[in-house]
């Protein structure tokens, strides 16, 4: 079926779903791991019905010797490594430099890589009654300003209500 197959190379099976945000719009791609790959994604799977977030403090415990010492601690706030590994939680701000080489083979266990390649967060619209409350302030501002006599002020607020009429 051509729906199982890699829409990027269409030749392999797809096992890979990438959702991309590019200029405010989504794409959804289904890769085979060699494309996947290709667009760094790490596609290493876990052992089937093992989920990595259950998983966190003992991954975090899996690292191989010499790579992190137990002992090391925040300069800051004083939390040590195996403190960290027993709670799971940071004690600071500056917890996050201290343990960032943890944090990122964490985090490229758990999300694939250490690249944020989803969503984007939008602020909400104007409602169309705040833009009409926006538009009816506008208004009251340019009468005031024309029977002012400022006329430049008067001019700018022309300008802005038509622009935001033509939006």
């Amino acid at each position: 079926m051509p729906d199982d197959l890699c829409d990027n190379c269409g030749s392999r099976p797809a096992t890979v779903n990438l959702t991309q945000i590019e200029n405010n719009e989504m794409f959804s791609y289904h890769l085979c791991e060699d494309c996947a790959a290709e667009k760094g994604l790490e596609t290493t799977s876990e052992p089937s019905g093992s989920s990595p977030l259950p998983d966190f403090l003992a991954q975090i415990g899996d690292e191989p010797r010499g790579e992190g010492d137990p002992d090391s601690e925040c300069s800051f706030c004083g939390l040590t490594l195996t403190v960290f590994r027993e709670t799971g939680r940071l004690g600071c701000p500056h917890c996050y430099e201290t343990f960032e080489s943890h944090l990122r083979r964490l985090l490229r266990r758990v999300h694939g890589g250490t690249k944020h390649v989803g969503k984007i967060y939008l602020p909400p619209d104007p409602t169309v009654s705040e833009m009409e409350k926006r538009m009816e302030a506008l208004r009251r501002k340019l009468h005031r300003a024309v029977e002012a006599e400022d006329f430049e002020r008067a001019a700018e607020l022309r300008d802005r209500i038509h622009s935001l009429e033509l939006v």
